[in-house]
């Protein structure tokens, strides 16, 4: 993250709303099959991701609101927007991915896999399932800052899609508190090592799965392409990891998790959307609110 980022007590800030916006992407024109500036291996890496946005958003929502009884007010109210977020994001890359496959992409393999995934940690107690939740959000919310911090990562991209990505990656930042609020709602009878071992024993489990299954899930998309083998894994790890090396840049944020104090909101970068609405011409005060999911 970057220096100009400023830092919080470890705790969501007091005056933060969290605003569903209803917006759409992509639906006068169709996707080019590599959208992202012609690359096989960027296009490849972001199609992995969003494949597993649909169904796993809705099940982030399944895992907070679980435990959303007895939360205060304030936590409530945003585990009420957080959900109708996460249904807009899920809307939209649902969309998206039918874009894909119209380019002539096959997703199956990629959304059985989530499914299946899932299907685990749903048989496992509901608290697992948060503790997953609250993991991936670290995920999507540390991909969000090093997305709309570096504007290398969409470079070139198709402009809809490139929109979609900046607007997701947004709302992950402003609602990246709530999973983790109300982990420590769900588990305030717990003893703090208690706490924080399952916190840390899921999220490596949920990195090593985020790790291979993406992988996978790109290397399987770059054999659509016809690229495989060596040439696959070269140029897919250049991209995650040399230039502009989204993975490599994020390894900081994510080792912050497991430290004494840590909390989503200890680094405050609000600023990356305000610039990026300021950018996009979409003031916070002029979007559109979409009804809230009940």
């Amino acid at each position: 993250m970057n220096a100009a980022t400023i830092k919080r007590p470890p705790v969501t800030p007091a005056d933060l709303t969290i605003t569903p916006r209803d917006r759409r992407f992509g639906r006068d024109d169709a996707t080019p099959r590599l959208w992202h500036g012609g690359r096989v291996a960027a296009t490849a890496l972001y199609n992995a991701l969003s494949a597993t946005f649909p169904v796993g958003e809705a099940f982030f929502v399944e895992s907070v609101r679980a435990f959303r009884d007895g939360a205060d007010p304030k936590l409530a109210e945003d585990i009420r927007n957080f959900t109708t977020q996460e249904v807009v994001h899920s809307r939209e890359h649902l969309a998206f991915n039918r874009r894909a496959a119209d380019s002539g992409y096959d997703l199956t393999k990629l959304e059985e896999q989530v499914e299946k995934r899932l299907a685990i940690t749903r048989s496992k107690p509901k608290i697992v399932s948060l503790a997953a939740t609250m993991a991936l959000e670290h995920f999507t919310a540390i991909l969000a800052h090093e997305l709309l911090a570096d504007p290398r990562h969409l470079a070139c991209a198709d402009e809809a899609t490139a929109a979609l990505w900046k607007w997701h990656a947004s709302e992950e930042i402003e609602h990246k508190g709530v999973a983790y609020d109300t982990w420590l709602h769900a588990t305030r009878d717990w003893r703090r090592g208690k706490r924080w071992k399952v916190k840390a024993l899921v999220m490596l489990y949920v990195t090593r799965n985020f790790v291979v299954d993406r992988t996978a899930g790109a290397l399987e998309l770059m054999r659509q392409d016809g690229v495989e083998g060596p040439r696959a894994w070269g140029k897919l790890a250049w991209y995650a990891l040399g230039a502009p090396g989204m993975m490599r840049k994020i390894f900081a944020a994510w080792v912050a998790y497991f430290l004494p104090g840590f909390h989503p909101w200890s680094i405050d970068d609000r600023a990356l959307i305000a610039a990026y609405e300021a950018d996009s011409g979409a003031a916070f005060d002029s979007a559109k609110k979409v009804r809230r999911a009940a």
